[in-house]
């Protein structure tokens, strides 16, 4: 624990105040930088992301040979030091003002990680099927309706993504999503996806970001409100429901953090749209992967949603995030082994593509496979007997239940090393445990939606296999350029037609 609280007083360090002189304290090179653009953004913005963006340190980490990250790789505030004032009007952290399981280490989460069990609780694949499904089929059904055949289909989804976004948090949509909360989100991701803190246009969207924070806190706050007092219709299809409920106001997801959580999914959800948009690059009709429109073909001619534990079509959108990786990696703060002649932040990164194509983990990685999928051991296969078979003395975590509060009979387990999956009526929701399947990270701090995003596209594609849909080239040289997910900005030149 020695080593995750010293990463954690490097990662909390707050960025020095600094005037453009080298003997600031700052290296020469970034001293002069800040000189650069002090007059066109200013100090504030200069001093809190231009800074910490050239003092940032990100490293590439190994590839995992088991399912899980140690926990020497902390989360404690593992966010480059840059984007923090996307998040917190300090400009860097404040857990008093709530807190997300996304930036916060081990330790502090609670017993058997709680904070990601409670979050998990809303996302489930029970309540997907029950209550979130009908929201994403719509959402689809709108995207693919005929007025928007052969044309560019990204700049369509960025412009109706956040009504299915704010409709799954808060059960608010259309014209109840104030314009200042549509702008943030649109300018959040801007920043994720331009990613140069030096460019007009992301400064321009940074600030926008920093001028509707309190706003978009406030809205929330008003939102939750409506959650508790009933004036939501259907409250429990939202994700805030169940963070509420099952958070009961605990240290581990208070209100503030279920305010925090709402809008910090901005950057997991951002990834839906460089997922779909490759996606619909694998499958071109005149172009993609001539493997995986194969095997789309002969799983939606089967039984696509028949066996255990991981159906056909389950197994094919596995397959597809295996191969598009929807998230480059698994960011960890780190600290350095002497004290650093000034403020810096080190991070690392534990890939994702390459720990999926490992040849380590697979026979013809780069084959699109979905049947690699049917001997890997599941979250609910792993256990101690599973652990002691692989070599390993002992669990490095133990596997618990921990009842959700919710009125489900339903409770959230881990594996031995640590992913945490649901169990409702007694019948496990397990994900494939497997170092090679690396797309949604490791172990304890595997993405807590990954089912929610692996169900929402299976019905992406059932709806492509029932209304017969193609997705070709509609635009050429001069597409829309279009920031769709973190450090992705792309050609709005994919599309749709309906064969006859």
């Amino acid at each position: 624990m020695a080593a995750v609280s010293a990463q954690a007083a490097v990662a909390c360090s707050s960025p020095p105040t600094v005037d453009a002189s080298p003997s600031s304290g700052l290296p020469e090179a970034v001293a002069q930088q800040r000189a650069k653009y002090v007059a066109e953004y200013g100090p504030d913005y200069v001093d809190h992301v231009i800074v910490p963006h050239l003092m940032n340190r990100v490293t590439q980490g190994e590839r995992p040979v088991l399912p899980m990250i140690d926990v020497a790789l902390t989360k404690e505030n593992a966010l480059p030091r840059d984007l923090w004032g996307l998040l917190s009007a300090t400009w860097q952290p404040n857990p008093e003002e709530g807190v997300t399981v996304f930036l916060q280490g081990l330790e502090k989460r609670g017993p058997d990680n709680r904070r990601k069990r409670i979050y998990m609780s809303a996302v489930t694949p029970d309540l997907y099927r029950a209550v979130y499904q009908p929201k994403v089929v719509a959402f689809w059904n709108e995207l693919f309706a005929p007025d928007n055949t052969n044309k560019p289909l990204m700049r369509v989804y960025l412009d109706t993504f956040w009504d299915l976004y704010w409709d799954l948090h808060l059960g608010v949509k259309g014209s109840d999503i104030p314009a200042q909360v549509r702008e943030i989100g649109t300018s959040f991701m801007a920043v994720l996806a331009y990613r140069d803190v030096t460019q007009r246009n992301v400064h321009d969207n940074y600030m926008t970001v920093r001028k509707n924070l309190d706003f978009l806190k406030s809205w929330i706050d008003d939102r939750l409100g409506d959650i508790s007092s009933g004036v939501t219709p259907n409250p429990k299809a939202t994700f805030a429901w169940y963070w509420l409920t099952n958070g009961e106001g605990s240290e581990y997801f208070n209100h503030k953090d279920v305010v925090f959580e709402c809008f910090h999914n901005f950057v997991a959800f951002s990834q839906w749209g460089n997922s779909l948009f490759n996606v619909m690059g694998t499958l071109a009709r005149d172009a993609g992967d001539p493997q995986a429109k194969d095997w789309f073909a002969k799983t939606m001619s089967g039984s696509p949603d028949t066996g255990t534990p991981f159906p056909p079509l389950e197994r094919f959108v596995m397959e597809l995030f295996r191969v598009i990786s929807p998230n480059g990696g698994s960011i960890s703060a780190l600290a350095e082994t002497s004290p650093p002649p000034f403020d810096r932040y080190t991070y690392m990164v534990t890939p994702h593509p390459t720990t999926s194509r490992d040849a380590v983990q697979w026979v013809n990685p780069d084959a699109f496979d979905p049947e690699r999928y049917l001997p890997t051991p599941t979250s609910a296969q792993v256990d101690q007997a599973k652990i002691q078979q692989m070599g390993l003395a002992g669990c490095p975590f133990d596997p618990v239940d921990w009842p959700v509060r919710d009125g489900r009979p339903a409770a959230l387990r881990n594996s031995a090393f640590g992913t945490v999956f649901g169990v409702a009526d007694g019948q496990p929701m397990p994900v494939c445990d497997y170092a090679g399947f690396a797309p949604f990270g490791f172990g304890y701090r595997r993405c807590p939606g990954e089912q929610l995003t692996t169900m929402a596209f299976e019905d992406l594609l059932r709806k492509v296999w029932t209304d017969r849909l193609d997705f070709v080239k509609v635009r050429g040289d001069g597409a829309e350029q279009l920031p769709v997910g973190p450090t992705t900005v792309i050609a709005d030149d994919m599309g749709f037609v309906r064969r006859r």
